[in-house]
C-alpha cells in the first residue's frame, strides 16, 4: 500500500474574484485560455476531459482535444461509433474539464453534446495531415482487435489505395458540440480555501454568477 497522505502542495499563485470577472463565461474562459498558452507553460492547452454515461450504466472519461470554442460551445471531433459516440447518442448530458495545473486553475463544464454540421466536421476534415486522415477510416475505434499488426496492415493497404486520391471524410467521423449549460472555474488559493466561481445559464441566456464555498 502507497500512502499519499504527505503530498502537499500550497497554491498560491492567483485569486478569482467577482470584481474582475465577465457576465458571460465564455469571455473569461477565453482570458484564461491565451493566460495559460502564453504564461503556462503546457504543451497541449486545448486537452480536457470529456465525461460520459456509459451504456453500461457507468461514467467513463478520457482525454480529447478541444478544437473550436464560441459563444455557442466547445467542438471536438471523434469516431461516432465509439464507446464515447454511443454514450453521447444515448445520453448527451456531458462534462468537460481542463485542468491547467501551471497556473493552478481547473474549468468544470457541464453542457449537452450534439453534432456539427457535416460541412464543418468536412472543414476539419480537410485540414488534417493525410496520416490522421487516414486513421480515421482505419480504426474502428473502441472495438476489439487481434493484435497492433492488425491495424498497421490495414493503414498500410489504405496508403496504397488512397495514393494520389482525395481523401474524404468518412461518415461515422466527425465533431461534437457541446452547448454549455453551467461552467466552473476553480483558481487555487492557499489553506485549500480556494476560489470557485459557477455561471449557470437561465432560460433568458443570461448567466447567473454565484461563488462556491471551496
Amino acid at each position: 500500500m502507497e500512502d499519499l497522505s504527505n503530498y502537499r502542495k500550497s497554491y498560491e499563485k492567483s485569486e478569482l474574484l467577482e470584481a474582475n470577472i465577465p457576465e458571460d463565461p465564455i469571455n473569461l474562459f477565453n482570458v484564461w485560455f491565451h493566460e495559460v498558452e502564453e504564461f503556462g507553460g503546457v504543451e497541449e492547452v486545448n486537452a480536457m476531459t470529456v465525461s460520459t454515461i456509459g451504456l453500461d450504466g457507468f461514467p467513463k472519461s478520457r482525454v480529447v482535444l478541444l478544437k473550436q470554442y464560441t459563444y455557442e460551445g466547445f467542438i471536438f471531433y471523434t469516431n461516432y461509433n465509439s464507446e464515447k459516440g454511443k454514450a453521447i447518442e444515448a445520453n448527451p448530458n456531458i462534462c468537460l474539464s481542463f485542468f491547467w495545473h501551471s497556473l493552478e486553475r481547473q474549468v468544470i463544464i457541464k453542457g449537452r453534446a450534439q453534432k456539427v454540421a457535416e460541412n464543418i466536421s468536412d472543414g476539419y476534415f480537410e485540414s488534417r495531415p493525410e496520416g490522421s486522415k487516414l486513421g480515421a477510416i482505419v480504426s474502428n475505434q473502441s472495438e476489439v482487435i487481434p493484435s497492433r499488426l492488425f491495424l498497421d496492415e490495414k493503414l498500410k493497404q489504405l496508403e496504397i489505395e488512397y495514393q494520389g486520391k482525395k481523401i474524404l471524410r468518412p461518415k461515422h467521423w466527425g465533431g461534437y458540440l457541446v452547448v454549455p449549460q453551467e461552467i466552473e472555474f476553480w483558481q487555487g488559493r492557499p489553506n485549500r480555501l480556494h476560489d470557485r466561481i459557477r455561471y449557470q445559464l437561465l432560460e433568458d441566456f443570461s448567466w447567473k454568477i454565484e461563488r462556491l464555498s471551496s
